[in-house]
């Protein structure tokens, strides 16, 4: 393990080993303790208390960030002829479909989302393999699969992010960056966190929210009171 160097040390001594801090003070803290040159993610980390191998207990949704992330999303809009005038002007970076498919097919994958319509589903299905192990498959779920292609383009571009929940019970997403104001950070996080509890399961028992810790790239984590969300 490499040794830290005196920011990191300096940085890390601000945060005190087992308190949970408010949603607040998390958001500045986090600001704080980030020690990278470039303008680092900041991530949200929740634990849930589910049973993620039981399909009915399964958790995963699609949020707006009222800042959005901070991000150049790079979307893919693979669409019918009459549908791509909408989707230029929305904003998407690449617009068509069957070139697209034979690219992606030959190992083509530098996007970050990709959105198509129902009735085009048929021929992306061959493109499993390539796109499900880069997370890029369209998904009715996410908002990727619709009709109305121009406006998911947009909301994409604006901040809107799907998560689901791991094999261990975490959901784990990015929302923002820390350049972001403090209170950016804390109302994107609310706004995920606040999302995430309506998506509880009728079937889950017991507590749901477990643990939740704010952290930046190559940062600590800073454990949040879960109570500080409703009150930010």
């Amino acid at each position: 393990m490499s040794k830290l160097t005196k920011n990191q040390k300096l940085a890390n001594s601000k945060v005190e080993p087992g308190k949970a801090y408010s949603l607040k003070e998390a958001a500045q803290l986090v600001k704080e303790i980030t020690t990278t040159k470039f303008d680092a993610s900041v991530d949200v980390d929740v634990r849930l208390g589910i049973d993620p191998r039981k399909s009915n207990q399964m958790v995963r949704g699609v949020v707006s960030l009222p800042h959005g992330t901070g991000k150049q999303i790079r979307v893919l809009a693979l669409c019918s002829p009459d549908a791509e005038a909408d989707a230029k002007a929305a904003g998407a970076d690449y617009v068509g479909l069957d070139e697209y498919i034979e690219k992606i097919k030959g190992g083509w994958t530098d996007i970050d989302v990709i959105i198509t319509q129902p009735a085009i589903m048929g021929k992306i299905g061959a493109l499993g393999r390539v796109l499900g192990p880069r997370g890029l498959m369209p998904n009715p779920k996410s908002g990727t699969v619709t009709n109305e292609v121009g406006k998911a383009v947009q909301e994409v571009k604006q901040g809107k992010i799907d998560f689901k929940v791991d094999k261990s019970g975490i959901v784990h997403t990015s929302i923002g960056k820390v350049s972001f104001d403090a209170s950016k950070i804390a109302d994107n996080a609310k706004e995920f966190i606040h999302t995430l509890i309506k998506l509880k399961p009728s079937t889950a028992k017991g507590t749901y929210v477990k643990s939740i810790y704010l952290s930046s790239t190559m940062s600590l984590g800073i454990k949040i009171d879960p109570k500080s969300v409703e009150e930010n």
